[in-house]
């Protein structure tokens, strides 16, 4: 911009020295309205003419010709931008339009999982059921094993007191002698 002012302030200074003569001139009499005067009028026309369109060329032509540069890349970067700007709106309308069907099928997704996830921990549940269904049968089991164990060795232990406490009342020392005495007579015909 500051090349530019000053491009413009030269210019302008140049014109008025090269303007003032002819202004100058313009104040004398008629008689210098010859022929000679109008062609010093525009050949002084075409120097100051050519001086401008010179100065133009050399000063103004790269500023101006950088300037355009800078606008058609801006321009072309502008371009650029607004056709990322709608293939993202057209990306995001599809995706929009799709929401709906998407959410649908996320929905029945998430029902068959749940659906699916509650079968899975019934029959985890009925499994851990009839686990424990089966130890407790099998402890109840073990428990009547061992009370039957138990039953019959106190069954035996109380007919062996018993049998023990008849034995000693109809066992008396001439009975025991006899029972002894039959007992080694059944050991010689054993060992005959």
């Amino acid at each position: 911009m500051k090349r530019l002012l000053g491009i413009l302030g030269f210019l302008s200074v140049f014109l008025l020295l090269v303007v003032l003569p002819v202004m100058a001139e313009e104040n004398q009499t008629p008689a210098a309205e010859t022929g000679t005067g109008y062609l010093f009028r525009w050949l002084n026309f075409a120097i100051v003419f050519a001086g401008i369109g010179y100065a133009a060329v050399k000063w103004g032509g790269p500023y101006f010709r950088a300037h355009a540069e800078d606008i058609s890349r801006k321009i072309a970067e502008g371009a650029r931008a607004r056709e990322a700007a709608e293939r993202q709106r057209k990306e995001i309308e599809e995706k929009l339009a799709g929401l709906d069907d998407e959410i649908k099928r996320l929905r029945a997704e998430a029902k068959r999982d749940a659906e699916a996830e509650a079968k899975r921990l019934r029959d985890v549940a009925r499994a851990e059921a009839e686990k424990i269904e089966h130890a407790a049968q099998m402890e109840i089991k073990a428990a009547g094993r061992a009370a039957h164990l138990e039953l019959k060795a106190l069954a035996a232990r109380l007919a062996v007191e018993r049998a023990e406490v008849m034995l000693r009342k109809e066992i008396t020392p001439q009975a025991e002698a006899g029972l002894f005495q039959t007992f080694v007579a059944g050991l010689e015909r054993s060992v005959n």
